[in-house]
């Protein structure tokens, strides 16, 4: 399973989901749902935007985790 950390880096780095869909150009529901392990798909173009807004690698954002895919 693989679990979503961008909430943990926005918190790091200081910076809201409305700042944050600002500057990589995403909106703020898409980025929710990103945010919050709901979505299904990331597109690289995006992940690089991100990687670079806070500073990260992806594996900063992305976790994988062996284990039941239900517990997020």
């Amino acid at each position: 399973m693989i679990i979503i950390n961008l909430d943990v880096m926005m918190a790091r780095r200081k910076i809201n989901l409305t700042d944050l869909a600002e500057k990589v150009d995403i909106t703020q529901a898409n980025l929710s749902i990103l945010k919050n392990g709901k979505g299904k798909a990331i597109r690289f173009s995006t992940l690089e935007k991100l990687c670079r807004t806070l500073e990260c690698q992806p594996g900063d954002i992305l976790e994988f985790v062996e284990g039941n895919e239900n517990v997020h």
